[in-house]
């Protein structure tokens, strides 16, 4: 639980870590905030954590004896799966990271800012005008008072040569990721990869815009209007935004017979893109980093290792946790607060993957273009070729997650996690679960924008929008 009174936070603060300090000859302690959680699964207390050989902070890639790239890669949201993906892998064979981080809080904020490769800047890419300004920075469109952090920004890009960009909404993301490729403009940086995806509704009028898609569409446009020399990724669904908590779209739900059922918009026989964030997105940007502009400049990538229908997903993740997973096509429900930015996409999403629609042939591309969805697994597996798929997710992460968060159905307690819902369950549409959320005093007052909340738990942002 994050701290009733916390530290202030410099924006322009450099943190580096100093292992080799000794004191009394010992090194010396640097201290972090507490874990929200208990017991994580990248923990040693863990009793789960044995039977993976993919956990973040015990495996790493093995060094090859190459020589050191002697490069920097400049990283913001630094504790999202994509990023720190990124940053386990291309620190563990030489390369630099300079990585903006939200806060030092949590096992991956842990895990970035120890990392004797990484030199961490604190602070968030907006500013608020007025301190006192409580508005919620996750709404889309203009947002009166909420400014662009043009010096931590800045300062980010100072002696770097490479870029890798995952923006969310947390201010406004077009501001935040037009800034962002300025400076790395001004800063010469060699390659740029943005993690980008599509707006609809410029492929087809019909079709409405995603607002948090439509964004980072708009930020890539810009990328390629100013000539930085840039690679665009597009991510399929994460394997890891699975979790039986009910969070809206990938809850899924523990039944009282020990099976697993999956609710959302999605034709049943549709195809859609697959990833796992924290497993495949690192090496998959560290090869377009190796082969650099000459082959990747201006080109899209579809970056999803499995192209499955929701049955097939809800088959491959049946065979990897060994109890009945179904699929149930229906509308996205949300039992949970959740940010404002989130809620509006969810809305629109619901109205993409309209539920009328009986025909899969009609189901829109995920990535708005179809050559692009054709184009997985190819895409992705031209960059690497050592993918963990659904089914080995569901098998080796998804329980180490789960207890994590609080649920014991691993070891055989069908009951699980006892919550306490904000509210009845209510269809996207009508409009539950405005407004910030109480957590029973455990949160300090940033985490108003944090969204998803739950009674003594919370699932950090990073996780399911990075």
């Amino acid at each position: 639980m994050s701290s009733s009174n916390p530290i202030p936070i410099q924006t322009n603060l450099v943190f580096r870590p100093a292992p080799s300090d000794q004191q009394n000859g010992s090194p010396k302690a640097v201290q972090y905030s507490k874990h929200k959680h208990s017991r994580s699964s990248y923990s040693e207390g863990s009793p789960l954590t044995a039977v993976s050989r993919n956990n973040s902070l015990s495996f790493r890639p093995l060094k090859r004896s190459t020589p050191s790239p002697n490069k920097t890669i400049a990283v913001i949201n630094a504790s999202g799966r994509q990023a720190a993906s990124l940053i386990r892998i291309a620190t563990a064979v030489g390369y630099k990271v300079r990585a903006q981080l939200r806060n030092l809080e949590g096992v991956i904020a842990t895990e970035v800012a120890t990392n004797p490769n990484v030199t961490v800047f604190v602070g968030e890419l907006y500013i608020r005008n007025k301190p006192d300004d409580k508005q919620d920075v996750t709404a889309h469109g203009d947002l009166p008072g909420i400014l662009v952090n043009h010096g931590l920004i800045n300062e980010l890009f100072r002696g770097a040569q490479l870029a890798f960009i995952n923006t969310t909404f947390y201010g406004n993301e077009i501001h935040i990721g037009q800034a962002i490729a300025d400076a790395a403009k001004n800063a010469q940086v060699q390659h740029y990869v943005y993690s980008s995806m599509p707006d609809h509704a410029k492929y087809d009028t019909t079709w409405p815009s995603l607002p948090l898609w439509a964004a980072k569409h708009e930020v890539e446009e810009y990328v390629r209007k100013i000539g930085l020399p840039a690679t665009f990724v597009y991510t399929g669904i994460y394997n890891n935004n699975f979790t039986s908590l009910l969070y809206p779209l990938f809850c899924m739900e523990l039944k009282p017979d020990g099976s697993f059922e999956w609710q959302a918009p999605f034709h049943p026989d549709a195809k859609l893109p697959w990833l796992d964030a924290e497993h495949d997105v690192g090496p998959a940007i560290l090869q377009l980093f190796k082969d650099g502009p000459p082959k990747w400049n201006g080109k899209r990538i579809a970056l999803a290792y499995e192209y499955l229908t929701p049955i097939e997903a809800c088959k491959a993740f049946e065979r990897g946790v060994g109890r009945t997973v179904r699929y149930k096509r229906g509308p996205i429900e949300v039992k949970v607060k959740i940010p404002e930015g989130y809620r509006e996409q969810l809305e629109a999403l619901e109205k993409l993957f309209c539920l009328s629609n009986n025909d899969p042939k009609k189901q829109p591309p995920y990535f708005g273009d179809q050559e692009l969805d054709s184009r997985c697994p190819d895409d992705a597996l031209a960059l690497w070729e050592g993918p963990r798929g659904l089914e080995e997710y569901a098998r080796e992460i998804f329980p180490m997650e789960e207890e994590a968060n609080g649920m014991t159905w691993m070891f055989g307690d069908e009951v699980g996690f006892t919550y306490e819902p904000v509210s009845s369950p209510a269809a996207i549409h009508e409009g539950n679960g405005d407004g910030p959320a109480d957590n029973e005093g455990d949160q300090d007052e940033e985490s108003f924008d944090e969204g998803l909340v739950m009674r003594g738990l919370k699932r950090d942002e990073e996780d399911w929008l990075a």
